[in-house]
């Protein structure tokens, strides 16, 4: 195989190693993503991370941040968590990947997963990702009901292949890659009354998917007593209830699951994110044995899917150490007390910032501050240039003064743009909920309006367009 004549000389681990910033930003911007670069690189995004633990993660300058993002919910037990890379080392040299085999840890790790998730779910498949285990457990329930169609809610978000983008309800991730999986209906989050006039009026309906809380959709937490209703609404109209608790799952919002806040037990559950201990990626679903047997369990239909990586070795090793290190150190009651500490205080500073607070919302630390809507400031400032970046990511506005600023790192919803989320590893300290408080309250009352912010960022933007 012939090398490519414009490769002069390929990159070694050592060699990436000691890159600095300008290296990082050059590859990226060239092998990868520019317009990614372009616009992380706005707000000074675009920092070179070279060492992280625990909460914190430091720069090549040595400066010190605390994780407030923690990968989108993948972090609950921290960066680089010791005790499961220990875990993890001692798979290492056990056969990984042997597909003319049954691996012992996937079937180890799966009765863990029995073990701890509500009711009688017991069947794992194993993924790699959060979007992998949607798409698996769409098709689980269409083989297994023998029906078509799905029902998805608003703002929903579980992923951008092709079957779960199908039920992530957002127009602009939609549109571009229409047509799309054909059957999928939408009802507004949280209103089961919606849900339960569509199931009425179709007929052939094979599932409902649905977060316990909506992450992407802007940390949409439902009303009282909605998942409730949506189990008694699935069970009558013999439909299956599939829960997405990839995001909230692992003890993220003051529950090992999110649905067993209201002692609710799913058809299909998936997983993913912090099962891997934010260390290998790994995802899945867990259904129950009767509706694992009426889709796969005759011999002719065992393969009908699969996954070449999924269930390796060190993937459920380290699910296996991740569930014992949530479960020995009681993150989800530590999540639930911290929350409340957090969002408590954020409300706080709501009632003290109304022009700049629009909402405070949350559950455990998976917490959601909605600003209120900005009007074309970036837009005015920079002559029209900047009026989609205005209107579409202004909440990376506070999140970039955070970062640069205060070190503290954040993001905000890809679905409501004016909410930053907050959801740190589980092993947060009070202190450091302390100074993330003090710092939003620092930012607001230098900016007594997202006039104030606008301005302050935009010297931002304007700097970091001229200096890259």
């Amino acid at each position: 195989m012939e090398v490519k004549e414009n490769i002069k000389e390929f990159v070694t681990v050592d060699d990436a190693l000691n890159y600095k910033r300008k290296n990082v930003i050059e590859n990226y911007k060239e092998y990868i993503s520019s317009s990614a670069v372009q616009l992380l690189g706005l707000l000074d995004f675009d920092k070179n991370f070279v060492r992280a633990e625990g909460t914190k993660v430091y720069d090549e300058d040595g400066k010190e941040y605390i994780d407030l993002l923690g990968g989108y919910g993948a972090l609950n037990v921290g960066h680089n968590n010791k005790y499961i890379l220990e875990e993890i080392n001692k798979a290492v040299g056990l056969p990984n990947i042997l597909q003319a085999s049954i691996y012992n840890f996937a079937g180890a790790l799966a009765k863990d997963l029995a073990l701890i998730t509500p009711g009688k779910l017991q069947r794992t498949f194993y993924s790699n990702s959060g979007a992998e285990a949607v798409e698996g457990a769409l098709k689980l329930a269409k083989i297994s009901s023998g029906k078509n169609k799905l029902v998805y809610c608003k703002n929903s978000f579980h992923g951008k292949s092709m079957g779960a983008l199908s039920v992530t309800g957002r127009e602009k991730y939609q549109k571009p890659f229409k047509p799309l999986v054909p059957e999928c209906y939408e009802v507004p989050y949280g209103d089961a009354d919606a849900l339960e006039e569509m199931l009425k009026s179709l007929k052939d309906v094979a599932a409902f998917i649905v977060e316990p809380v909506q992450g992407e959709g802007g940390i949409n937490v439902p009303p009282k007593g909605y998942l409730k209703r949506v189990r008694e609404i699935c069970t009558k109209y013999d439909v299956y209830f599939i829960a997405d608790e990839i995001q909230t799952g692992f003890g993220r919002t003051g529950y090992m699951f999110a649905c067993e806040a209201e002692d609710v037990v799913p058809d299909i559950m998936c997983f993913a994110k912090s099962i891997g201990g934010g260390i290998i990626p790994i995802g899945g679903y867990i259904t129950t044995d009767e509706i694992w047997k009426k889709a796969y369990g005759k011999i002719e239909k065992a393969f009908l899917h699969t996954s070449t990586f999924g269930g390796n070795t060190i993937a459920c090793a380290a699910g296996i150490a991740s569930i014992k290190y949530i479960l020995e150190n009681d993150l989800p009651n530590k999540a639930k007390g911290k929350g409340e500490y957090f969002l408590n205080k954020l409300i706080g500073l709501k009632e003290k910032y109304p022009e700049v607070i629009k909402d405070v919302r949350g559950m455990g630390l998976m917490i959601g501050v909605e600003f209120v809507e900005p009007k074309g400031v970036l837009n005015a400032i920079t002559a029209g240039k900047l009026s989609e970046l205005s209107n579409e990511y202004f909440a990376s506005l506070v999140a970039g003064k955070l970062m640069n600023e205060y070190g503290i790192i954040t993001a905000y919803t890809l679905n409501n743009p004016n909410v930053i989320r907050l959801e740190p590893p589980l092993i947060i300290s009070y202190e450091e909920i302390d100074k993330v408080i003090s710092a939003f309250e620092s930012i607001f009352e230098k900016n007594k309006s997202f006039l104030g912010i606008g301005l302050g960022s935009s010297k931002q933007i304007l700097k970091s367009m001229f200096k890259k």
